[in-house]
């Protein structure tokens, strides 16, 4: 399985961004997906999971601003944000799990202005 990540950019607080990750090669049977974040310096925190039925959850930092989507038919997954605060700057990544394997992209970096 191979994740490609887009989307991240430049925004002010109180802004919106979608990030989409795009999921190619052996992607049938894939379990769920996630988008993860990180800042220099901390790991990787779960920012939203995805089963393969559609059910979202989310972190509670999230707070009702993120919502995670898939689109099965074109192998994507997709991560609404809304009302962005500073604090949400990070590099954000998608996981897909497979198998009982985790795949990752290559992360995109989300930075919010104050």
């Amino acid at each position: 399985v191979q994740l490609q990540a887009s989307g991240g950019g430049l925004v002010q607080a109180g802004g919106s961004l979608r990030l989409s990750c795009a999921a190619s090669g052996s992607i049938f049977g894939i379990d769920f997906m996630e988008w993860y974040r990180q800042v220099p310096g901390k790991g990787r925190e779960l920012v939203a999971t995805i089963t393969s039925g559609g059910t979202p959850t989310y972190a509670d930092f999230v707070e009702g601003r993120f919502t995670i989507s898939r689109d099965n038919f074109k192998n994507m997954m997709y991560l609404q944000m809304n009302s962005l605060k500073p604090e949400d700057t990070a590099v954000y990544y998608c996981l897909v799990v497979r198998g009982g394997s985790n795949y990752w992209g290559q992360g995109t970096q989300v930075t919010v202005s104050s």
